[in-house]
């Protein structure tokens, strides 16, 4: 299974470097997205007046699912804070839904690095 952060979803929708990988993946295995990634992405591209429902719906084509946040994702992402980390709650929240359901987790986001549960789309 793959989860997707938010980074990777963005960088899709916007056609930036790595969308190509991140398409690859999502025509391939079943691919998730937690509910505190999904809400970001959403944020995002309406921060940038983008069209969220067009967004939404190019996503949910893929056969892309949000997958609720549980109480142990919660406090399995507090378990992971460290001072100057530089995780969001949202990176932690999905490095937790990622452990949960044995998922690789696709990121943009550099500072996450690459390892057998994580890996970049760049």
């Amino acid at each position: 299974m793959n989860l997707f952060d938010s980074s990777a979803l963005l960088c899709f929708l916007q056609g930036g470097f790595g969308a190509d990988r991140v398409e690859e993946v999502l025509v391939g295995e079943p691919a998730v997205c937690s509910a505190a990634n999904w809400s970001e992405t959403a944020q995002k591209v309406l921060r940038l007046d983008g069209d969220w429902p067009s967004s939404r719906a190019l996503l949910l084509s893929y056969q892309l699912t949000v997958e609720p946040v549980t109480r142990e994702d919660a406090e399995a992402a507090a378990a992971l804070w460290r001072r100057n980390s530089g995780l969001s709650l949202a990176d932690r929240i999905c490095l937790a839904t990622g452990r949960r359901l044995a998922a690789v987790v696709w990121t943009a986001d550099r500072a996450w690095g690459e390892s057998d549960l994580v890996r970049q789309i760049r």
